[in-house]
């Protein structure tokens, strides 16, 4: 069957990043084609939108953080995660100029994506650790990536989770950080690829032909020898300067495939009933992931 014959995968991204390379890669060489499939990209810039959409059907397959897989289920979703799409980004707690401490937060507007979702969790519980209430300061939803960066640089926010280039970009400018998630969550699982069960059931050849093109992505994006072809595809997708691109690159190749497993996800579930005061018992990993998709679609190579 041709990429034509068959209706186009509808994929959902929150915002760009060095996280999405692989998809750039996919989509650069045709990786997605040589599937026999065709994959329509919606660049969301909101992970509240993206999973109201992916829940209702108006996305097949959605890149998000687990813990909106976990959100969606317990509330009556039929949503799973099938694949680990990135490894857990270094996001920057990235602050104003005039913020030098956590206690300096207080009273203060902070951007996050969705309140509830990925890692404003994550930020509650930080805070949380460090002294401050809820009541303490506010959570503004702005968005993805850039939504935050034009609500820091812009002073409509103090403080917000941004990966590179856009963390850089601000420090280049005066910003400050106060620390790092790979500081603060040195184990906590990277994003995620999550689709509808009964969509998978429904489309499993077009499933697992979307992660053989992914994985070959991500193997061909580890080697060595495509350093100069792949820092060529993010100037076009990202604002990032060529020092940090190579930097991006060799830490790419310094890591093992994306992945996630039951340990990474039940730290997920924990934080999501601490975040939500939640009194039932906990939900089992596989309630909310079925990796038998990625075991299905292996290539050689994941064995390597």
């Amino acid at each position: 069957m041709s990429a034509a014959a068959s209706a186009p995968i509808r994929l959902a991204v929150i915002s760009e990043g060095v996280n999405a390379w692989p998809l750039y890669v996919a989509e650069g060489r045709r990786l997605f084609e040589q599937e026999s499939i065709a994959v329509e990209v919606t660049l969301t810039g909101s992970s509240t939108h993206q999973l109201e959409q992916l829940r209702s059907g108006g996305y097949d397959i959605g890149f998000q953080q687990s813990d909106h897989v976990v959100r969606a289920v317990e509330t009556g979703s039929d949503l799973c995660i099938v694949m680990a799409q990135g490894h857990a980004p270094e996001l920057s707690l990235v602050v104003a100029k005039d913020i030098t401490s956590f206690a300096d937060l207080r009273g203060r507007d902070i951007a996050v994506d969705g309140a509830n979702t990925g890692y404003a969790l994550l930020l509650r519980k930080l805070l949380a650790e460090r002294g401050l209430s809820k009541a303490d300061y506010r959570f503004v939803e702005t968005g993805g990536s850039q939504e935050r960066f034009d609500a820091l640089k812009s002073g409509r926010c103090v403080a917000s989770w941004l990966n590179p280039p856009f963390d850089r970009n601000l420090f280049a400018v005066g910003f400050g950080s106060l620390g790092t998630t790979t500081q603060f969550f040195p184990d906590y699982p990277g994003s995620i690829a999550a689709c509808r069960r009964s969509w998978a059931a429904q489309n499993g050849e077009h499933l697992l032909a979307f992660i053989r093109a992914f994985r070959d992505a991500c193997h061909w994006l580890r080697d060595p020898a495509n350093r100069e072809a792949a820092i060529a595809l993010l100037p076009s997708r990202l604002n990032i300067a060529p020092a940090l691109a190579n930097k991006a690159f060799d830490a790419f190749v310094a890591k093992p495939l994306p992945s996630i497993d039951d340990a990474g996800l039940r730290q997920v579930i924990d934080v999501y009933w601490q975040a939500e005061g939640l009194q039932t018992p906990k939900g089992a990993p596989e309630k909310y992931m079925d990796l038998s998709w990625q075991a299905r679609a292996a290539l050689p190579a994941d064995t390597r």
